[in-house]
């Protein structure tokens, strides 16, 4: 007889349905509404990624023009928002930073009707960089910033925000490119949280915040951090691999490899790996590209793994100028485009969820007086 799967967790449950992106197909596959992730990382802008996560459809080029005008016009930030992350100290984890710029920036500016998701999603998706960057560069550095210049594109802007200088070129590129791969994953944990708030008709800020608040947990965002700080371990591919094999017969565990819903690879891995190759090739550590390698044939040779998407955004963000600490935030800045998709796609067709649990107390007891305890 079969035992029982173990479901819990809800692994390998459908809990619902969605038309936003299909994960896993043949244990590797990835759409955003139809659209294969190969083709979106290879031709499109991360603005057209958002237009078709939030609207579902791939925009025209007035309704483009339109919506990069309006992202780029709501990146500035209330004075509020600016001293409340002042007030915010340098050593506070920065997803912590989102998620209380976030729920301030729904005090400030409360989405008062559902029919203004739309606005209040396009305000988060330009802010949040403007957030992040502002209060990074006021504690790091002493600079009050303008988060409202800056470049063009999402991807320009957060560079911009967070590093001070103008990207341009493969940089920018290789963050548009790493924004449209983590846009949107189906039901994971984050975006879960997101919809169980928004089924019980909570407003966006709150729902999103849900969300931030989630990605924070080391075992759904933090793994590209991780990975950072393993490959910076080692000076040499050779001293990689004899680590790494170290580290796995003591049983340590490494993240960036492997993945809940992919058998055979992650397909957003491949397309990272090149950029981050690419970036290696103009970084002054450029060699930890080579280490990387070495600890991907190593997980694969002794474990059978694959690297996920985080593995090789470790490295390409780093190339990028991105403090690590800042890793998860930037999944954070794009996953608000699939956030939204997901909340708007509950709030659509809602029913409250509010799973069963399996009870394993104790049975039936008498209550017993205080004096006879």
């Amino acid at each position: 007889m079969t035992p029982p799967a173990d479901t819990r967790g809800l692994r390998g449950q459908a809990v619902g349905t969605t038309s936003i992106s299909a994960v896993g197909s043949d244990g590797h596959g990835l759409a955003y509404r139809g659209y294969d992730i190969e083709s979106l990382a290879a031709d499109a802008s991360f603005e057209e990624v958002a237009w078709l996560l939030l609207y579902g459809e791939l925009p025209t080029a007035a309704e483009l023009t339109s919506f990069r005008a309006r992202l780029r016009a709501r990146r500035a930030l209330p004075e509020a928002l600016c001293l409340t992350l002042e007030q915010i100290p340098a050593n506070a984890h920065p997803m912590d930073v989102l998620r209380t710029g976030c729920s301030m920036l729904g005090v400030l500016e409360p989405e008062t009707a559902f029919a203004e998701q739309d606005d209040a999603s396009e305000r988060l998706l330009a802010a949040l960089p403007s957030i992040l960057g502002y209060w990074y560069r006021f504690t790091s550095h002493g600079e009050r910033i303008d988060p409202a210049g800056g470049e063009d594109s999402i991807a320009g802007h957060l560079m911009h925000a967070i590093t001070g200088r103008s990207p341009g070129g493969d940089r920018e590129r290789a963050m548009d490119v790493a924004l449209i791969l983590y846009a949107e994953h189906e039901f994971n944990a984050s975006t879960f949280a997101c919809r169980v708030c928004a089924a019980t008709l909570s407003d966006y800020h709150s729902a999103i915040t849900a969300g931030i608040g989630t990605l924070r947990g080391p075992l759904h965002g933090g793994a590209n951090e991780a990975a950072m700080a393993l490959v910076e371990r080692f000076h040499s591919p050779a001293e990689a691999a004899d680590g790494l094999r170290a580290m796995l017969a003591r049983k340590e565990r490494i993240m960036g490899f492997g993945h809940a819903v992919y058998r055979v690879n992650d397909p957003r891995s491949p397309i990272i790996q090149s950029w981050s190759k690419r970036l290696s090739a103009h970084a002054s550590d450029g060699q930890l590209y080579a280490i990387s390698e070495a600890i991907e044939a190593v997980m694969h040779e002794e474990k059978g793994l694959f690297p996920n998407l985080d593995f090789y955004s470790a490295t390409a963000f780093h190339f990028l100028g991105i403090p690590t600490p800042l890793f998860t935030p930037l999944f954070a800045c794009s996953r608000v485009t699939g956030w939204t998709a997901h909340i708007k796609e509950q709030r659509a067709d809602n029913r409250l969820i509010r799973p069963s649990a399996e009870y394993v107390g104790p049975e039936p007891r008498e209550f017993v007086p205080l004096e006879e305890r």
